[in-house]
């Protein structure tokens, strides 16, 4: 069963506004607000947070995510908080409490040590619930990445291809 809205979702740390309010389903409907000018505005202060975010990572660029011309913004966020409003359309806990499941499969979870917004945590927890998956944590990498993600992706692209069915 799918949790309620508002509800923290698996996956996802809960962020709240000092009143209740969830962030992700605030601007989910923001960004579907008939009015132009409410949906610019919930688009720049949603990427003025992920720009932040960005920026305390060695390879973050400034305006990462704000730099963008104003439909592939919108876009951006719109997608992002239909998304995160709605969990993914996952229940609550379904990847780790599924994850014995994938018992066979081979998998790489490569994970930035300075992603910010996506903990590792996370990928910790999967990487300990999946049989045969592998964590690989990138020490010089957030969420933008760098040479060496690049690398370790490359490097488990080829490990893949080199398995027989």
């Amino acid at each position: 069963m799918r949790q309620p809205r508002g509800q923290a979702r698996a996956g996802r740390p809960r962020l709240r506004e000092p009143l209740g309010v969830d962030r992700w389903l605030l601007h989910a409907g923001l960004m579907a607000d008939p009015d132009p000018a409410v949906r610019a505005k919930a688009a720049h202060d949603w990427t003025a947070w992920e720009d932040t975010v960005i920026s305390l990572e060695t390879n973050g660029k400034p305006n990462a995510y704000s730099d963008r011309p104003p439909d592939r913004l919108a876009a951006l966020v719109r997608i992002c908080s239909h998304y995160f409003s709605n969990g993914a359309w996952l229940e609550e806990g379904v990847l780790l409490r599924e994850a014995h499941r994938l018992a066979g499969i081979p998998g790489v979870l490569i994970h930035g040590r300075f992603d910010l917004g996506a903990p590792l945590e996370y990928a910790w927890d999967l990487a300990q619930a999946w049989p045969d998956a592998r964590l690989v944590i990138v020490e010089d990498s957030g969420h933008t990445g760098s040479g060496t993600f690049r690398d370790e992706i490359l490097k488990a692209l080829d490990g893949f291809a080199t398995l027989r069915t």
